[in-house]
């Protein structure tokens, strides 16, 4: 994969479970710009061409994303272009096959709120402030918001959120389900690591399996939702690691497999 202007892309491999990490790099507050949105489409699309155990998504500097770079926005030349970015770069983000967790440091505003709703998880320092902001400009989210946060949070709560323009603590964020942990802020690039690659070094082919039934089923029918659950219940038999996990629960018992991923 080739160097990136506004990422950096760390591996960590072997012993810590093949994971990813991707840092954001547009000082001063990572803020979402054209560019950047771009750069963001590449790597995803990259790892939906082939997935890694894990990808842990966080922000360089003090900020996760502090929101869209507003000049883009606000030029009509440039605000197609942008809006096109932001759509494309997130459900790329969003349809990335294996599992994914933003470690969110610092602001996590607007668009960056947005960005990291588009990960599996989401992990909080506890200095970490979310919010969604658009309305006191006038205007409303334009990178899902209105969409995502109201399926993790709730209808009435995301509205809440949004028409107050309000902003959330981390603490806040984690009693109405936005985040899945808080953790000290100097913890929480190497928690989302550790956790990712407790992932990472299971059966890659099963988990991958669940994201995708969940994630494709849960906007369909229940029925449609089951069967695609089957069918890819009937694919996973087929891989080693299933070979291997029903063998080893046989002569060992539960949780004793070793997995490939093959």
């Amino acid at each position: 994969m080739r160097a990136f202007d506004l990422l950096r892309l760390d591996h960590h491999a072997a012993g810590e479970g093949d994971v990813v990490v991707v840092t954001l790099d547009r000082p001063k507050v990572n803020a979402l710009d054209t560019l950047l949105l771009i750069e963001l489409l590449e790597v995803a699309q990259a790892f939906a061409a082939e997935p890694p155990g894990a990808v842990v998504l966080t922000g360089g500097g003090r900020h996760f994303a502090a929101g869209a770079e507003l000049r883009d926005f606000a030029d009509p030349v440039r605000r197609g272009p942008q809006a096109d970015a932001f759509r494309s770069a997130f459900a790329a983000l969003e349809a990335v096959p294996c599992p994914t967790i933003a470690a969110v440091n610092g602001f996590a505003l607007g668009g960056g709120a947005e960005l990291a709703m588009c990960c599996d998880f989401r992990v909080a320092g506890e200095g970490a402030v979310f919010g969604q902001p658009e309305v006191l400009l006038g205007i409303i989210p334009g990178g899902g918001a209105t969409q995502r946060l109201a399926r993790l949070v709730g209808v009435t709560k995301a509205k809440e959120l949004i028409f107050g323009g309000e902003q959330l603590t981390a603490a806040e964020a984690l009693a109405i389900g936005l985040v899945d942990e808080v953790v000290p802020d100097d913890r929480v690039l190497d928690h989302s690591v550790e956790r990712a690659s407790g992932y990472a070094r299971g059966p890659r082919i099963a988990i991958r399996a669940v994201k995708r039934a969940i994630d494709e089923g849960i906007g369909g029918s229940l029925a449609d939702g089951i069967d695609l659950e089957l069918e890819l219940f009937m694919e996973v038999f087929e891989s080693d690691d299933a070979a291997s996990g029903v063998a080893s629960f046989f002569e060992h018992g539960p949780g004793r497999a070793t997995f490939t991923g093959t």
